[in-house]
């Protein structure tokens, strides 16, 4: 049983299933990717996992404990960071600023983990009296990213982290992800860029209209000539 896992999980939005018995899942210091085509219900499994919708069969586990009818908010107590894709920084507050926001479910010293993010991303370091609103696209994921870090999270989930940034910054922020699992953080995410994406995964979830179609090492998916030609472009 992974540390972290959403088995069997049906459910979408109002009346319509968007998911199908669907299961995802990773361990402490592993990444795990979900990975599919567009409309593939790739985020909405996250979202499920996190609590943002509600299922109709199936259940989220964490640790062994059933969370499955927890709040988003509550989740985020027992250990889960959330990065969504979008509006995931406040614009108008600085760098600092964002990642003290991102504290505000402790009541210790968050010195040392404000060091150890800037160690993870030194730009932030030096732009952390800026404005986050003044940050590139790929900056500006950082932020998010240390953000959610600074609740000393178990679990890292990330929707979509590279959407609309440069391979060169895409590459950065994948070697900062390993470096976080690194740690013995587990990591899931849901990424477009799926031939990058499962080569740093220790486990790949293809998923194809809510269901999944494939699930096995990153490597293996890698070397799979079905899942290369169907999903990673020959």
């Amino acid at each position: 049983m992974a540390f972290l896992i959403g088995q069997h999980m049906t459910g979408g939005y109002g009346s319509a299933d968007i998911l199908h018995d669907c299961t995802i899942g990773v361990e402490k210091g592993e990444i795990a990717v979900v990975v599919g085509p567009n409309g593939a219900g790739k985020s909405t499994a996250m979202k499920a996992v996190f609590g943002m919708l509600d299922l109709r069969e199936g259940q989220v586990l964490m640790n062994g404990e059933d969370i499955t009818h927890l709040s988003p908010q509550d989740r985020v107590m027992k250990g889960m960071g959330f990065v969504p894709q979008t509006a995931n920084v406040f614009t108008s507050m600085t760098v600092e600023e964002n990642l003290e926001m991102g504290a505000f479910i402790r009541d210790d010293d968050i010195q040392e983990t404000m060091a150890q993010i800037y160690d993870l991303f030194p730009i932030l370091k030096e732009k952390r009296r800026q404005a986050a609103g003044e940050l590139s696209g790929g900056q500006r994921q950082q932020v998010a990213v240390g953000r959610a870090l600074m609740t000393k999270p178990d679990v890292l989930m990330l929707d979509e982290p590279t959407a609309g940034v440069s391979p060169i910054v895409m590459d950065e922020l994948f070697d900062r992800i390993i470096e976080i699992a690194k740690t013995g953080i587990a990591i899931l995410m849901v990424e477009q860029n799926a031939k990058q994406a499962l080569n740093i995964a220790d486990k790949g979830y293809v998923l194809v209209q809510g269901r999944n179609r494939y699930t096995d090492t990153g490597a293996a998916l890698m070397a799979d000539p079905d899942v290369r030609k169907a999903f990673l472009g020959g």
